[in-house]
């Protein structure tokens, strides 16, 4: 019996609802389906009295998910499908996204199109395209206290208010450079779109191996971003007094003292991506950031769903 899954928002009744809905109809097609939420995933904030808070990847593998699955459905909004992916990654499933949130970003599929590429999927009918995803830790006296997959982006920055920060940060075997900023962002290509193009950084197309780095607010007009092989593994040594806050995906995060270090470095995992269409990444620039067109407000003729 083919087997396949659906990780669904929890805390929206409509992805709740078509959850239960699509286990039934693919149970009525022959499949055996698991369900997990997206929760899983998130891995929380390490406490300032318990500040260790280490679950490998492996770990958060929802119960009846394995490599024998042929796919699982994702029904939230990116904030899920980030989740989603670190649940399964380590597993090899290939997700199909749909969009039950706002944005959509990193989504194939819309909740009304969701029947039409059901049948696509049962049929064998798509791409895979695999993005890179990064490992990050954070290193104290030599030993992993926190660990995360992350396929967006990680910040470091101070708490709670913002202020200068100065890192010193070495790119692989490249001599470390000194960086004075609000903050620090470390993205792959599909993060390059988030929290990186907000802080003045490039668009980066998803199927170029590298990394980037960007300052936030930086204090120098020498300090931009960086794009650099995602070969290269990336160590940052905080130069500060005050302890810092980092954070993976925008939904899990650690404290990381003056003493400590953060590596960041390509993980073995990707993420696999279902496109029913064949990846088309400029379209989905125009239609949801509206890449290239000639007003800033988007005009009616913007093809949207």
């Amino acid at each position: 019996m083919p087997k396949a899954g659906i990780i669904y928002n929890d805390v929206k009744p409509v992805a709740c609802r078509a959850a239960e809905e699509w286990r039934d109809k693919l149970i009525g097609l022959g499949w055996e389906v698991a369900l997990a939420t997206g929760m899983g995933g998130i891995l929380g904030y390490s406490d300032l009295d318990k500040p260790v808070c280490h679950t490998t990847v492996e770990q958060l593998t929802p119960p009846g998910f394995n490599a024998e699955m042929s796919f699982a459905v994702v029904l939230g909004g990116d904030g899920t499908v980030l989740s989603a992916f670190r649940q399964v990654a380590s597993s090899g499933i290939p997700l199909l996204t749909v969009n039950t949130g706002h944005m959509g970003f990193l989504t194939e599929t819309y909740l009304n199109q969701l029947p039409e590429a059901i049948e696509q999927v049962v049929a064998g009918n798509y791409q895979i395209e695999e993005r890179t995803m990064v490992t990050v830790q954070a290193i104290r006296d030599n030993t992993v206290v926190w660990e995360a997959l992350c396929l967006n982006e990680m910040v470091l920055h101070r708490e709670p208010l913002t202020c200068m920060c100065h890192f010193e940060i070495q790119v692989g075997r490249h001599a470390p450079v000194d960086i004075a900023a609000d903050g620090v962002i470390i993205s792959t290509p599909t993060g390059s779109t988030a929290y990186g193009l907000s802080a003045g950084g490039p668009v980066i197309t998803p199927d170029v191996p590298v990394l980037q780095l960007v300052p936030i607010c930086p204090h120098s007009l020498a300090s931009r971003a960086l794009v650099f092989a995602n070969t290269e593994p990336v160590t940052i040594f905080p130069a500060n007094t005050n302890r810092l806050v980092m954070v993976v995906d925008g939904n899990a995060g650690c404290y990381v003292l003056p003493e400590d270090q953060v590596r960041i470095q390509r993980s073995p995992y990707s993420a696999k991506f279902i496109r029913i269409n064949p990846p088309e990444f400029f379209h989905v620039l125009r239609e949801k950031l509206g890449w290239g067109l000639p007003h800033i407000a988007k005009p009616t003729s913007v093809e949207l769903p």
